[in-house]
């Protein structure tokens, strides 16, 4: 029997929560509590699209053209959003990871990035998946097992399900006081502004998305006393669902998903916890540099609320 794109499935449980962790990129395939979807899922026939739960490790969103530059040395990575000429999303995509532990509702998926063109340096990354009273717990660990220090940031890539409904009828609540705005030719950033007076201020009080077109990353997020900034959206079925991102985590990026396939446009909210806005190899900011033996860790969940 063929084996799905997505590879080995690996289940967790937790009561009426179950998830679906792949071999193939390491992400998040589904997440629902009893009948209600989570996160939206992607088909298990299917090859994943957008995105779709990945781990975007070295690096989240996109790199301009490919190229940086890291203590002096100039490196070029491979195009892999040639349309727009950057590098998108990081180097474990389409990476077999390999599970590390596993318990029922518990497994930590593993894998390691290679010395190789544009990125000679040696990563070892594991993220952690585990289902609880509190919902979906994502924890992502990252050590530099080389001999140099490395440049270094992460996101992934979920997707906020709206239900039974639609998600032009969802309402969002999302405390980021900052839009980084963004070239439409080339997604980078072409400057920053308040929210305030904008489409995409869902801080005082849960705002419809309408046909709202959103692609954009979002921060200076407002955090909770215990630290985490929280997306919450509300739909049509009285249902909301959460994810909430701890301090690692300084961005979101938000995706209506208008560009993807006619039946995927708008099925469901990617919610983006990134460490760093798009080009941080280039600009610098929000980059971690991890010396030899250094360990970065972010951590990011949800659930029904």
């Amino acid at each position: 029997m063929a084996s799905a794109p997505s590879g080995e499935q690996h289940e967790i449980h937790f009561e009426d929560q179950r998830a679906t962790i792949v071999e193939v990129g390491g992400g998040i395939r589904e997440y629902v509590r009893g009948a209600r979807e989570v996160l939206e899922p992607y088909p298990l026939e299917a090859v994943c699209d957008g995105g779709h739960g990945a781990v975007l490790v070295p690096w989240p969103n996109r790199i301009g053209g490919g190229v940086y530059e890291f203590d002096g040395e100039p490196m070029r990575l491979a195009l892999t959003e040639p349309a727009r000429g950057n590098a998108i999303h990081g180097l474990l995509r389409w990476t077999s990871w390999r599970p590390r532990a596993r318990e029922r509702s518990r497994v930590v998926m593993g894998a390691r990035i290679h010395p190789q063109p544009g990125y000679p340096f040696d990563l070892d990354v594991t993220v952690e998946y585990s289902l609880g009273p509190g919902g979906l717990v994502v924890v992502t660990t990252a050590t530099n097992l080389g001999e140099r220090p490395l440049p270094f940031a992460a996101g992934q890539h979920p997707y906020l399900s709206p239900g039974a409904g639609r998600l032009d009828d969802c309402e969002l609540s999302l405390p980021a006081a900052t839009l980084i705005a963004t070239d439409p030719a080339t997604g980078l950033p072409s400057g920053r502004g308040p929210v305030d007076g904008t489409p995409l201020d869902f801080r005082a009080a849960p705002r419809r998305l309408g046909e709202t077109a959103i692609d954009s990353p979002l921060t200076d997020l407002a955090r909770d006393g215990d630290g985490l900034a929280r997306a919450v959206l509300a739909s049509p079925d009285g249902e909301a669902v959460e994810l909430w991102a701890d301090v690692a985590y300084t961005v979101i990026q938000l995706f209506t998903g208008d560009t993807l396939a006619p039946n995927r446009r708008r099925t469901g909210l990617a919610v983006e916890p990134m460490s760093a806005p798009p080009d941080c190899f280039r600009s610098g900011e929000g980059l971690v540099r991890l010396d030899p033996g250094e360990s970065w860790r972010g951590t990011w969940g949800a659930l029904l609320r």
